[in-house]
């Protein structure tokens, strides 16, 4: 079964740092590449990611960075030294793909740039995933995750009308970019395999956003016609609404082809009081809006979500719970497909992981390794199988170079 992978025998060199380039090369090494990741002696930035195991903020216990390199091998190797820069280049004669996010003109500046790295191997794959891209007179400036939603184009249509524009929490723009680096890395794997040739792939984290706006640009395009953050008033069926437990999402379908009518509705919300012709029509609930927002949260306020969500949907209702961080790892949909992955790690002991977002029947992910501790392989790697001596890492490491 260790061997049943999709993606055995592709090698992958990961000099990112933080989140994007990292989470690329995790989802290739959960499918069973060999990734090495290249870290400087002094570690990435991604080892300060709080949270930390057991509240010790030190490089060995950030658990984003658990996450991000487990599967992984792990060297140090200062790539602003010319020895450092002589293994790397040792490294890239044998690789397939190489992972990098900095800025645009970093590994121009280190000598280390695809045109560099393909008179070493013509068919090397070099992924290249920054803020704005590799052009355009964006290229060198920096951002941050709201930025790259601000400037992305979809923080603009996020959020009530009468507020301030929001975001998705967390880095979702920086996972995002790191999903459309790993689809690329393994189009660009196909082309080689096809065709012997390798490429550049250059990865714009802000066209990552854009793309998710589709039907918002094409609407403008065609009709001039301006998506806006939406008016969310009290009466609005399908608007989150507080209930004995907790929040639920509910949606019953009021318009919908199955022809279910406003009574039906009324009766599995359990007010009588919805039965008024006040609230029999849309239009009718449109005009009493306020008063039809107070009945609903009155009506909502005493159920229990769980309860309510099953019920609605014995009806095929269209109903969500907001669920807590302790709800969703209990979650039963969760539980019978297995998604989280427990995982004892050396420092943080037993702590659950994502799984892979997809399911494979014949290659399925596996995970086999935790993440690496600093310059874990680094002896491994560099005497092994590029052949320095004892010694010659001794001295490499009084010079900083790993």
């Amino acid at each position: 079964m260790l061997n049943k992978q999709a993606l055995n025998g592709i090698k992958v060199l990961d000099i990112g740092h933080y989140i994007a380039g990292p989470y690329a090369s995790k989802l290739m090494a959960d499918m069973g590449a060999e990734v090495i990741k290249i870290e400087p002696p002094w570690g990435e930035a991604g080892r300060t990611m709080s949270p930390f195991a057991n509240d010790d903020p030190n490089i060995e216990n950030s658990l984003p960075h658990f996450y991000l390199n487990s599967n992984k091998l792990g060297i140090t190797l200062n790539l602003k030294s010319s020895e450092g820069k002589k293994i790397f280049c040792e490294l890239v004669a044998d690789t397939d793909i190489v992972v990098e996010n900095y800025s645009p003109d970093t590994l121009s500046n280190l000598g280390l740039d695809y045109d560099q790295l393909k008179l070493i191997n013509p068919e090397i794959i070099l992924v290249s995933i920054s803020n704005f891209g590799q052009t355009g007179p964006y290229r060198n400036y920096k951002a941050t995750e709201i930025i790259e939603y601000a400037m992305g184009g979809l923080m603009g249509i996020f959020g009530a009308y009468d507020k301030e524009p929001i975001k998705h929490a967390l880095h979702q723009s920086q996972i995002k970019a790191g999903t459309n680096a790993a689809n690329a890395a393994l189009m660009a794997m196909y082309w080689k395999q096809a065709n012997g040739q390798g490429q550049h792939i250059d990865i714009s984290i802000q066209e990552c956003i854009a793309y998710g706006l589709r039907d918002t640009t094409s609407n403008y395009t065609y009709t001039g016609g301006v998506r806006r953050r939406q008016p969310n008033h009290s009466g609005d069926l399908t608007r989150i609404r507080q209930v004995e437990d907790g929040f639920i999402l509910p949606n019953p379908n009021v318009n919908t082809s199955r022809g279910l009518n406003w009574e039906t509705v009324a009766n599995f919300i359990g007010s009588t009081e919805l039965l008024s012709d006040k609230f029999s029509t849309p239009t009718s609930r449109l005009e009493n809006a306020e008063e039809l927002g107070e009945i609903l949260d009155r009506s909502y306020g005493h159920q229990k979500k769980f309860e309510t969500f099953y019920n609605a949907h014995e009806l095929r209702f269209i109903y969500g719970i907001i669920l807590t961080p302790e709800e969703v790892l209990q979650n039963p949909q969760y539980l019978h497909r297995d998604f989280f992955v427990d995982v004892v790690h050396p420092t943080a002991g037993a702590i659950k992981f994502p799984g892979a977002p997809f399911k494979m029947s014949e290659t399925p992910a596996q995970y086999l390794k935790v993440s690496p501790t600093l310059g874990e392989h680094t002896k491994d790697i560099i005497c092994g199988r590029l052949n320095r001596t004892n010694n010659e890492l001794s001295q490499m490491k009084a010079t900083e170079i790993i």
